[in-house]
């Protein structure tokens, strides 16, 4: 591994809430969230925004990169962490194939605040 790959995050997979009637609903129980550590990385900055108006916002966004031949337990529906915030998944997974083979997976993060 190089020092490019040195990022440690956690990525959480949340279930759906139940309502009192034990039917699943649309919201993600992100408190019950499935937690599991990923090494071996790589998370750089991308690009950000601000609206302003009412309420200002400002949306950062991070690229999350695997090492050649590494592919990553990662769903659109997914959040990560990364040193100490919560980001979602922007968009679909990019796994970059070679001969049928993932050769390395991308994928846009973000966080909104505001």
């Amino acid at each position: 591994m190089t020092a490019l790959y040195g990022d440690t995050v956690t990525i959480l997979r949340a279930g759906y809430l139940v309502d009192k009637y034990g039917n699943p609903t649309s919201q993600r129980d992100w408190a019950n969230a499935t937690r599991t550590p990923v090494s071996g990385v790589s998370v750089q900055p991308d690009v950000s925004t601000e609206a302003t108006g009412d309420r200002g916002t400002i949306t950062t966004g991070w690229r999350l990169f695997t090492p050649k031949g590494r592919d990553l337990d990662l769903l659109a529906t997914d959040r990560v962490e990364f040193d100490g915030m919560a980001l979602e998944v922007d968009g679909e997974i990019a796994r970059y194939r070679v001969s049928g083979r993932v050769h390395h997976v991308e994928a846009r993060l973000k966080r909104v605040t505001g």
